[in-house]
């Protein structure tokens, strides 16, 4: 007699789904059959719910996740939903983009085999598009699909129907800024996000579908846009009692079984007991068994200021007082700068982001104007930074014919580049001026959500702000940082090349 075989959970410990009155799933487990992908009874299931459909034939669920352990077969849910959109949906473009370039490169050569393998699918595809980077397929009445890999800027542009997030794991908000407005203008899109557990500060937007999938079911009701689908353990803690009958052990097959619905498919439990054997606690419980690590929103900002000693500082009426002081920054990819200034309040300084706005080109006349009008004391400078490149444009819009006899133009400000020790002296200035109160704002948007998102940069022993890991734009803090610098430096001392105000790269 032999055994039964051993199946993992094919329906998910986690998941919830707003309700729906009809399915395109089915058709697509369909197709995916015609094409020669044979889906699991998890994956067909994920579709069916993940692709149902209001009264109206309208998708319930704007979004869908899948978190689930690797060699699973994520990708067969992939390319069935991809399938479908293409030759059924009449998507006119779906757009799968991945963390690595790599990784998308071989989901396009996976569904082009597929393709290339069913007759009927073949005949319709125009072109099949194998240039690095520009990966696509085309049928003849039009509807693509694009591979792409993420990027703050790749994708914007596209107004995709469908939205394909692989690797969801590695997911922030810079790369659904890029992505996720391309379906503004689209009346009935949807966006899947599949991947496996979170890795940390990387998992930003897996851990906000997740906290909204945890809400709706402590909440009894789903949520209305999110299908989520989720196979992890759920393992013992210290604090768990001897007979705890509510948490997993690590090293049981129950609890392999819950997070793996491909065990008796195309993995099996002596596999991953080899795989327990080798990897660390640590590793096999959030590479098998799902076990993630996931940022939350209110973890992850305000790090170095506290909110709360940021808005005790507000003052909706505060204005900066002659002499002022501005400054300049951009962002290590030009796609952003910020002028900021500096000046006087009382005993305190008032400090504001004047404009904060995409690209460099308006700069160089923002800050002439602001100039004429004000007359700074100073334009203080990181030449060490993106914004160093704008110094001699600046300088040459700054000149003006000389009152005296002298030849030598001169300029209508100052303009101050920085010093190594002014890295230090300023960054630890401004923190010390707001530990005191002595600094005042009018809380505006893009210096707030520079510090809820600043980090620090060891310099010494002392530290500057850093942009490395940092998924805000922090020009605004750097400006008024440099502004408030400036305020008091001595403008005759001379200038030489300096370490940035904050890291690049």
């Amino acid at each position: 007699m032999t055994d039964c075989p051993v199946y993992g959970w094919q329906e998910p410990p986690i998941q919830t789904a707003p309700a729906f009155a009809s399915s395109a799933g089915q058709e697509a487990v369909d197709l995916a059959a015609r094409a020669g992908l044979t889906l699991d009874p998890w994956q067909q299931h994920v579709l069916r719910v993940g692709m149902g459909e209001r009264p109206d034939g309208s998708w319930s669920s704007f979004e869908v996740g899948v978190n689930v352990p690797r060699q699973n077969g994520k990708g067969g849910i992939i390319e069935a939903r991809e399938l479908w959109g293409l030759f059924i949906g009449g998507e006119e473009l779906i757009l799968h983009s991945a963390h690595e370039f790599k990784t998308a490169k071989n989901a396009f050569r996976r569904i082009e085999r597929l393709i290339r393998a069913c007759p009927d699918l073949h005949k319709r595809v125009k072109r099949y598009w194998q240039t690095t980077g520009e990966e696509a397929i085309e049928l003849h009445t039009g509807q693509m699909l694009r591979f792409i890999a993420r990027s703050k800027g790749s994708g914007r542009g596209f107004s995709g129907h469908c939205n394909i997030m692989d690797e969801d794991m590695i997911l922030g908000d810079n790369e659904m800024d890029a992505l996720l407005p391309t379906m503004a203008a689209i009346p009935d899109p949807q966006i899947w996000y599949l991947g496996s557990a979170g890795i940390g500060g990387p998992s930003v937007q897996l851990g906000r579908l997740r906290r909204r999938a945890l809400a709706a079911i402590e909440a009894g009701a789903p949520d209305p846009s999110l299908a989520y689908f989720e196979w992890s353990a759920d393992l013992h803690v210290r604090e768990c009692p001897r007979d705890c009958d509510k948490h997993d052990d690590p090293a049981s097959d129950e609890a392999v079984l819950k997070s793996n619905p491909a065990i008796g498919y195309r993995l099996s439990l002596p596999k991953v007991a080899n795989e327990r054997a080798t990897l660390s606690p640590a590793g096999y419980a959030r590479e098998r068994l799902g076990v993630g690590d996931y940022p939350s929103d209110e973890e992850d900002i305000w790090k170095v200021i506290p909110k709360e000693t940021w808005q005790a500082l507000t003052d909706g009426e505060s204005r900066a007082a002659d002499p002022v002081a501005f400054a300049i920054d951009v962002d290590p990819e030009r796609s952003h700068a910020s002028i900021c200034v500096a000046g006087r309040n009382g005993e305190a300084v008032h400090v504001e982001t004047i404009f904060n706005q995409p690209g460099t080109d308006w700069v160089i006349g923002k800050a002439t104007e602001l100039t004429k009008k004000w007359a700074p004391r100073c334009w203080v400078m990181d030449p060490g930074s993106p914004a160093g490149s704008l110094i001699g444009e600046l300088r040459d819009a700054l000149k003006v014919d000389p009152d005296d006899d002298s030849d030598e133009p001169q300029l209508m400000a100052p303009i101050v580049t920085t010093k190594t020790r002014d890295v230090v002296q300023a960054v630890g200035q401004f923190y010390d001026a707001v530990a005191a109160s002595r600094i005042v704002h009018r809380d505006d948007a893009p210096l707030a959500t520079a510090l809820a998102g600043a980090r620090k940069r060891d310099l010494g022993e002392a530290w500057a702000w850093a942009r490395r890991g940092v998924g805000v734009d922090i020009t605004p803090l750097v400006a008024v940082t440099q502004a408030r610098w400036g305020l008091f430096v001595d403008i005759e001392e001379p200038d030489e090349e300096v370490e940035p105000w904050a890291e690049y790269g």
